[in-house]
């Protein structure tokens, strides 16, 4: 508890890096669940590789967040021992996995918008997270082309998997609405000259989406009405599901690390 109060009483810039943190770790989590269960062995190899990747930038993100913060704070304290309406992540990075359909759809989503925010923090005024931006977008391109291309397969593709990704992207779709939606995080980075302008992302990335889209012979993206919350701590019932697993070993032993 002690701990807790001290991560509310952080300041703007430690609460936008940890917004990202949560978004890495979240997604990166869910994608484990994959491991052993894909369809064929090189794409369970795949989605373990692209979790490993945002599961590795999200330690880069809260060691930065547990420096900013001082007085102990550990990376561990931030990943295990927050409760759910501490994190900051977007719902769509919470969602349940589905079918491989639902799952490709959320990463094709969340991976094109990924892609150009990390385009806009390394343009941070922030050093530190200009340097992780620079390394993290090369692992992120990759992730666009594979959960692209994996769109542009099932679109057009057999007329089961046509129907399938359709219906996954516009399921999806409201989430993702929530990308370009500007929170008070969001707000207060932007002014710092620390992130981008989410709002600015919507336009070259619905572009990029559609273009991917018409590939796939799929119908353009209709973001709808937003669902919304994530960034400011409202979070779906499968969030707590997905941290009592993940926190469960460090909340078990208290004093084991990462």
């Amino acid at each position: 508890m002690t701990f807790q109060m001290k991560w509310d009483t952080c300041d703007p810039k430690t609460d936008y890096v940890l917004h990202l943190a949560d978004d890495a770790l979240i997604l990166g989590q869910r994608l484990a669940e994959w491991c052993g269960h894909g369809p064929i062995l090189e794409q369970d190899i795949a989605l373990t590789n692209i979790s490993l990747d945002l599961i590795g930038l999200a330690r880069q993100y809260y060691q930065y967040a547990a420096e900013l913060i001082g007085d102990g704070c550990t990376e561990n304290d931030l990943a295990y021992h927050r409760d759910s309406r501490a994190f900051k992540n977007h719902l769509i990075s919470e969602q349940p996995n589905g079918h491989w359909g639902d799952t490709l759809a959320r990463q094709f989503y969340f991976d094109t918008f990924h892609f150009y925010q990390l385009e806009g923090l390394a343009q941070s005024s922030d050093e530190r997270l200009r340097q992780i931006a620079a390394k993290a977008i090369k692992e992120t391109s990759y992730h666009a082309q594979y959960s692209a291309e994996w769109i542009i397969r099932l679109g057009d593709g057999t007329e089961e998997s046509h129907e399938k990704i359709d219906k996954s992207l516009k399921k999806l779709a409201p989430f993702a609405h929530e990308f370009f939606i500007e929170s008070e995080v969001d707000t207060a980075a932007q002014a710092l000259g620390v992130g981008p302008k989410v709002s600015d992302l919507c336009e070259i990335w619905t572009e990029k989406v559609n273009s991917i889209l018409k590939m796939a012979t799929l119908e353009p993206v209709d973001l709808g009405f937003p669902k919304k919350g994530g960034k400011a701590g409202l979070h779906s019932e499968h969030h707590g599901y997905l941290l009592a697993e993940m926190q469960s070993l460090a909340r078990a032993h208290p004093g084991v690390t990462w």
